[in-house]
């Protein structure tokens, strides 16, 4: 089965990209250099996608490796709404809506075209950078004797597009807050451990004046455990696989990611609590939220979903999760599960956000 959905997922691209180059072929005009040139470029950018998933980046010198990585996965988003436009301009012109010249050889229908798509992507872009900011409010029936403000984070995903200026500007955006602590988690690290340690990203963390307590994604399995976990270390982040920390009143538990089969049960790890403090769970991919419910945490964060990162791979991440973004509640437990502080891949949101949860703890 997991051979057949990889060749899916390798066939859908391909089917995209040559329906794609080849309207876009026939709605150039008839200059043979610029239709060759465009389809040209768009090939390049498809086999940007690969060499990416290869690592061959890791060999680069760091500008190209970060142009690649740049180039590849934003043609993968730029792909699918180009393949999504030209279909309904498709369907237009089938239905006599559209005339078939403006689709045929013409000036018109190609600045349209391309205005139109520099435009989404350029608010796409811009709306990526921009941090949301999401308050939410915990009452803990008297466990924590004194209000408490954490900054709850997840998918920062450091690599070749979130560099460390990024990670310094979006410290200091959240340190407006003057939390007590920070959450991650999972997936700080994106792939590649390489940019992260080239550009000493650990030291913006050892500047943080609050405890920052972190548990493991997917990506950061991807990256490679040890390596990552060494960063950690470098950045002082309490890194937590199936274990429990205590900060004040509140007892926070981190699973380890369920790519490692042999993590422990939450039935396990929760033998060990302090069930007089407040509990906080944090997992990474929100999968068995009834097993929070059942075990008795008050709160659970997870990330993961990144809703998709654009429309409509958010309506896929909505039937696949039961929970795929924002705050929900199962009996007494409520539920955070964030569409992320980063972004794998292209830096672009549509229909989505990228944002940090400001909770204050209220006893």
């Amino acid at each position: 089965m997991r051979i057949f959905w990889t060749i899916i997922f390798l066939l859908l691209p391909l089917a995209g990209q040559y329906y794609v180059s080849l309207r876009v072929w026939q709605l150039l005009p008839a200059l043979l250099p610029l239709r060759i040139a465009v389809v040209a470029a768009m090939a390049v950018a498809f086999i940007s996608i690969f060499l990416n998933f290869s690592g061959i980046g890791d060999h680069l010198p760091m500008g190209l490796a970060t142009a690649l990585y740049e180039v590849g996965t934003s043609w993968l988003i730029i792909l699918l709404y180009m393949t999504m436009l030209f279909g309904l301009l498709d369907l237009g012109m089938v239905t006599h809506l559209i005339p078939r010249s403006f689709l045929k050889g013409s000036v018109a229908g190609s600045l349209s075209v391309f205005v139109f798509l520099t435009a989404l992507f350029t608010m796409a872009y811009a709306h990526y950078n921009h941090k949301e900011r999401v308050e939410m409010t915990l009452n803990t029936q008297g466990k924590v004797k004194k209000q408490v403000k954490l900054v709850l984070i997840s998918d920062i995903h450091l690599g070749y597009h979130n560099r460390r200026s990024d990670l310094h500007r979006w410290l200091q955006q959240i340190m407006r807050d003057k939390p007590d602590a920070i959450l991650i988690a999972g997936d700080l690290v994106d792939g590649s451990i390489r940019p992260v340690n080239e550009e000493q990203s650990a030291e913006e963390f050892r500047q943080l004046p609050v405890p920052v307590y972190a548990i493991l994604g997917n990506h950061d399995y991807y990256t490679g455990t040890q390596a990552d976990l060494a960063f950690c270390r470098q950045a002082g982040i309490k890194v937590m696989r199936d274990s429990i920390a205590t900060f004040g009143d509140i007892a926070i538990v981190g699973r380890d990611d369920r790519t490692n089969p042999y993590r422990k049960s939450l039935r396990d790890i929760m033998q060990d609590v302090d069930r007089s403090k407040y509990i906080i769970e944090m997992d990474h991919q929100p999968y068995h939220l009834e097993e929070a419910q059942q075990n008795g945490v008050d709160f659970e964060f997870a990330g993961h979903t990144h809703y998709g990162q654009v429309w409509p791979i958010s309506w896929i991440t909505r039937a696949v999760y039961e929970d795929a973004f924002g705050p929900y509640q199962k009996g007494h437990t409520r539920y955070y599960v964030s569409s992320g502080l980063g972004i794998w891949g292209a830096k672009f949101r549509i229909g989505t956000q990228s944002e940090y949860i400001v909770v204050t703890l209220n006893p």
